[in-house]
């Protein structure tokens, strides 16, 4: 698959001091934390190409609090947040540790710190760590999660990607983690799949957020439906939608801008990721 050689050539582009890179990566299925397929294999090629980070900080789609919290326990436990699936999925675990030191950090950079926002409950949901048992398989990366807000609009999520953004100069990689077009309403796992596959209007949708990703316009991102007539379908909840715009708060001025997984499951799930550094 051509990506796996573009990540690489990504990875060798000289970068400024020991800044780290930021994603937004589409997760898409649990499944695809145990399985072998083109999405998985490009995950296992960016880890070993990414600077090798302090710790992870992973915004989930599927931690959802009022307020913002992070996790700060030593071993975050490994969260089984679907069913219906393989016991082989149920039964898989990513013991990285935690970092109680990285989440008062991320806590005071967003300015949370005393407002209840170290959570000691919640460990790694199928988002963060379906995803990192691919790019860091032993497991040995701290991995910090930071909940979404139910409360804020999307101007005070870009604004929180803004200032973690912050952290990238302390060796910390950013990951937002969900999905441009999330409609399991609608989906059809018979449906053909991969590069140009996907509904009209999915596809319509992940193009014009394309499009506004690698021209900068944070402010189409932010009002997905005036940059799009399929917003409403394409994100009929903001859930998987709102991650992008951490990474999107956390790019800077000059770094490169890799596209990575650009490819559709089910009609209306889209896989589109992004790396930029």
């Amino acid at each position: 698959m051509a990506t796996y050689s573009i990540l690489r050539e990504w990875a060798a582009l000289p970068r400024t001091g020991d800044v780290m890179p930021v994603l937004f990566v589409g997760h898409g299925s649990p499944m695809n934390g145990i399985v072998q397929n083109d999405f998985s294999a490009a995950w296992e090629t960016l880890g070993p190409a990414l600077p090798r980070p302090r710790g992870v900080l992973c915004v989930s789609a599927h931690w959802i609090t009022h307020g913002t919290k992070v996790t700060a326990m030593d071993s975050p436990r490994t969260i089984h947040d679907f069913s219906g699936f393989p016991r082989e999925l149920s039964d898989a675990e990513y013991p990285a540790p935690g970092d109680p030191a990285l989440a008062i950090l991320a806590a005071e950079t967003v300015g949370l710190l005393g407002a209840g926002a170290l959570d000691h409950d919640w460990g790694l949901d199928h988002g963060a760590w379906t995803v990192l048992r691919r790019m860091f398989p032993e497991a040995d990366v701290p991995v910090v999660q930071m909940s979404l807000d139910w409360d804020a609009g999307p101007e005070r999520h870009l604004e929180l990607g803004r200032e973690l953004g912050a952290l990238r100069d302390r060796g910390v990689l950013l990951i937002g983690s969900g999905n441009v077009v999330h409609n399991l309403g609608l989906v059809d796992f018979d449906a053909p799949g991969g590069p140009g596959a996907g509904y009209e209007w999915a596809l319509e949708f992940d193009a014009a957020v394309k499009s506004a990703v690698l021209v900068g316009d944070d402010a189409g991102l932010v009002d997905r439906e005036r940059l799009s007539a399929s917003a409403r379908l394409a994100v009929p909840t903001p859930d998987h939608y709102l991650p992008l715009l951490y990474a999107i708060g956390a790019r800077r001025p000059g770094d490169d801008a890799l596209v990575f997984n650009e490819a559709a499951v089910g009609g209306s799930l889209s896989m589109t990721s992004y790396a930029f550094g």
